[in-house]
């Protein structure tokens, strides 16, 4: 399977592609995969000259042609006026709409404070959902003071798990050729990621039970018991 890994650093060396490598080296940890990394850096003269021509340099159609192939994506910013960078998004701008569609992807992101991780839930995961991608469920965000920290390793870890079970589900029928079953695949998969977090958390006492309707099987089916049928009962 083909992992790619979009860097969108600019310093070197970069926290970044720091991030960017140990979120594939996790990656490939779990799961047999070929890594290729796209430094956008690199790109940024073949980017601009795209949105004006209308055509991509050499490099950057190389890069373009490696993510619509991999079987999944590793995408990493640095955090710019608490959103992603501009060649972040210009880059996936360029990008064929239907490229990502199906294709799990790990959003991840590097910033100087804490107070801007945020940005995975609120910049990163609409912009891949619009491509039609399947965003993995734990998102990656590193402050500077995270490096060397406890938190960040764990973080990574379990991001990387559901990669490669997101990976796993869908790379046999894109290798097929059908994009439809392997989008279907990896959705069902991402639906198993979730539904056992969310289990987890309900074991932990993290999601709180009495907000939701409970519902109880009859011999005619099921019969929904609202909340304050719930709480009288308690209460009794």
């Amino acid at each position: 399977m083909k992992l790619v890994v979009v860097s969108a650093g600019l310093s070197v060396p970069s926290s970044t592609r720091l991030l960017a490598d140990r979120l594939a080296a996790a990656v490939e940890r779990q799961v047999p995969v070929e890594v290729r990394v796209v430094e956008l850096r690199d790109l940024a003269v073949e980017i601009a000259h795209n949105f004006t021509n209308g055509f991509p340099g050499r490099a950057l159609a190389a890069a373009l042609e490696a993510v619509t192939e991999a079987d999944g994506l590793v995408v990493v910013t640095p955090v710019f006026s608490a959103s992603y960078s501009g060649l972040f998004k210009s880059f996936f701008d360029v990008l064929d709409k239907d490229a990502l569609a199906g294709k799990p992807v790990l959003v991840a992101a590097t910033g100087g404070s804490a107070r801007h991780s945020l940005v995975l839930d609120h910049a990163l995961r609409p912009l891949f959902s619009y491509l039609r991608a399947v965003v993995v469920p734990t998102g990656v965000y590193a402050a500077s003071e995270d490096w060397g920290a406890e938190g960040l390793p764990e973080r990574i870890e379990r991001a990387a798990g559901e990669m490669a079970l997101l990976m796993t589900a869908g790379a046999p029928r894109q290798r097929d050729g059908s994009a439809a079953e392997a989008a279907g695949s990896v959705a069902e998969a991402a639906g198993s990621v979730v539904e056992a977090a969310g289990s987890v958390a309900q074991r932990v006492g993290a999601v709180p039970g009495p907000a939701r309707s409970v519902a109880e099987s009859t011999d005619s089916g099921f019969r929904v018991i609202p909340f304050e049928e719930q709480l009288a009962a308690l209460r009794s």
